[in-house]
């Protein structure tokens, strides 16, 4: 305890005060034990309280203003790290990190950006590999397409016609593997979703499926009552859906129906394939996405490339019913309030090819 010998002027007259300090809270209530009367000593008590008070707030108020930047320079570039981590994970392989000045973040950071170099050189490597095999691959199986098709047509012996035609499909077969192969090799790690209306996607797959369900004596009907714009990136919609369509055409009966009904209270699209046959197998059914899981002498690869580029865009496609078979496609829908022409891009169909199997 300290006390301090003051000399104040108060009304022309000079009066000596002595202050006495009493610790509080960690500050310091001084208060008047002698003035020249009690108005002025609750007045010098109520000044010396409102400056507690006004440096005590001020304090505090800078204290905050401190920990908010400290707490945002350090959050920030561990919210950046955690999300170039997440695209690392899920196949982007995008290294772009920048420096948060920070050691230890910037330590982590770049291992980071090591690591997802190891990895993009093993999937860049892969996917050479595969292209660089199923390139390979292709010329001699198209050369030897061609000379076992002349052969059933010349030979005189049906024995022989019988063969050649059995050679011929495993041919057949062994094409489409390396025409999976490529897929795979090209398809990138994620989507890149547009925003896009079903009766586009259909009028490409009417366009194209329709001559080879006449062909078969069978029919194929496209309708989108809903006519809801989906999310998703339209080569690979269109790839998968011609993935579905061709295993209803090779292993279905009837009409083969594509609809559209929405889901999740209108956030998102189911894309139903259904036909009128005996649908999958009771065995298959529940790995009919699995790799290297075939049935009806097939590649058991075609279903589990659909299912990664569904996957790819956000969505999942299941088999909803075994018997008849119905495939169901999930896609996220845009939301009614946007406007896709303004808000999402639109770009052009991709075309695909028709040769795809399990």
């Amino acid at each position: 305890m300290r006390r301090y010998a003051m000399t104040m002027t108060m009304s022309a007259v000079s009066v000596a005060v002595l202050l006495l300090g009493l610790p509080l809270g960690g500050a310091w209530i001084v208060s008047a034990l002698r003035s020249a009367g009690s108005g002025n000593r609750v007045t010098i008590i109520g000044t010396v309280i409102l400056t507690v008070l006004v440096l005590t707030a001020t304090a505090i108020t800078a204290a905050s203003v401190v920990a908010s930047r400290v707490s945002r320079r350090i959050s920030a570039p561990l919210i950046y790290l955690a999300a170039e981590a997440e695209q690392l994970g899920s196949g982007q392989v995008r290294p772009r990190l920048r420096s948060s000045g920070i050691e230890e973040i910037d330590l982590v950071q770049a291992e980071l950006v090591r690591s997802a170099e190891r990895v993009a050189g093993r999937i860049a490597a892969e996917r050479q590999f595969a292209s660089d095999a199923s390139h390979q691959l292709r010329t001699p199986l198209t050369s030897l397409s061609l000379r076992l098709e002349e052969i059933e047509l010349l030979a005189g012996e049906e024995e022989v016609r019988a063969e050649a035609h059995a050679c011929l499909e495993q041919v057949e077969r062994l094409n489409g593997v390396v025409e999976d192969l490529l897929k795979v090799s090209r398809r990138s790690g994620g989507g890149t979703t547009e925003a896009l209306h079903l009766k586009d996607i259909f009028a490409q797959q009417r366009e194209e499926w329709e001559p080879a369900f006449e062909q078969a004596g069978r029919s194929i009907t496209f309708s989108d009552e809903i006519s809801h714009p989906v999310l998703a990136t339209p080569g690979s919609l269109a790839q998968v859906l011609a993935t579905v369509i061709e295993n209803s055409l090779r292993y279905g009966a009837g009409t083969t129906s594509v609809s559209v009904r929405s889901a999740n209270g209108g956030h998102a699209v189911f894309i139903d394939i259904a036909d009128e046959g005996e649908g999958v197998a009771e065995d298959i059914a529940p790995h009919v996405f699995e790799r290297h899981v075939s049935g009806y002498g097939s590649t058991g690869v075609g279903l589990a490339l659909a299912k990664d580029l569904v996957e790819a865009d956000g969505g999942r496609i299941e088999l909803s019913q075994r018997s008849p078979a119905v495939f169901s496609i999930l896609l996220n829908a845009v939301p009614k309030s946007l406007d896709p022409n303004n808000v999402l891009p639109q770009g052009a169909l991709v075309s695909v090819g028709r040769r795809r199997r399990f």
